[in-house]
């Protein structure tokens, strides 16, 4: 589990592509203070185990299933990538409960400069607008971002000047694929209301309702 406050901007050393899934050898330096072989790293979002390690960076596995749902295919050698490794119980919740498990792709489209900050466009699928509302939270790249509106294919968020310095937001250009993970407990409401769909409305309601103010996660 992550926060997605991103700790660093490593660089892809190398990449070894092997049938569908890839070998990837990054270069860090932060994540790297109390890494043990077998920790979780957020790369862009994605959880990746570190397989092994050095003095330089890490090295992780990505199988099929993740070269298939997140951007981690196009990435070449010397690409930024955003990195933060998983939380701990005594760590700050600064932003909001990212699992690592990306649920699809959008597109970055745009992004303009106000005072000092930027307002930036993404596309986004159906799928994933259905679970995001405004205000809501969403990982890009594994950064813990606030929807600012939402449209028919797509969402903005405002990004403050320490978000653009410190992430790879900055180095986005139209069309640039991003991972995107929508706010777990929304995916929750969102099956629940989806399994009630038949029910009647005020049925429907009562539960909702159960499940907002008792926690009562898939009972009744």
């Amino acid at each position: 589990m992550f926060t997605g406050i991103i700790e660093e901007i490593g660089t892809i050393s190398s990449i070894n592509r092997q049938g569908n899934s890839i070998g990837i050898s990054i270069a860090c330096k932060t994540v790297l203070e109390d890494i043990k072989r077998g920790d979780s790293i957020a790369v862009d979002g994605c959880c990746l185990t570190a397989e092994s390690f050095d003095k330089e960076g890490f090295r992780a596995y990505a199988s099929p299933e993740t070269m298939e749902k997140t951007s981690l295919g196009d990435r070449r050698a010397g690409d930024p990538v955003n990195l933060e490794r998983a939380l701990t119980l005594g760590t700050r919740l600064g932003g909001h409960l990212v699992s690592g498990h990306v649920d699809d792709t959008g597109h970055f489209k745009s992004a303009r400069s106000v005072d000092q900050s930027w307002e930036v466009h993404f596309s986004a699928s159906p799928e994933i607008l259905r679970q995001c509302i405004n205000k809501g939270s969403i990982a890009i790249d594994g950064i813990s971002l606030t929807i600012a509106a939402l449209t028919n294919d797509g969402f903005s968020v405002w990004i403050i000047p320490e978000t653009w310095e410190r992430t790879t937001l900055s180095r986005k250009r139209p069309k640039d694929r991003v991972n995107l993970e929508t706010d777990l407990i929304g995916k929750y409401v969102h099956r629940f209301l989806e399994t009630s769909a038949d029910s009647p409305l005020e049925a429907r309601d009562a539960k909702l309702i159960n499940l907002l103010s008792q926690g009562s996660w898939g009972k009744g």
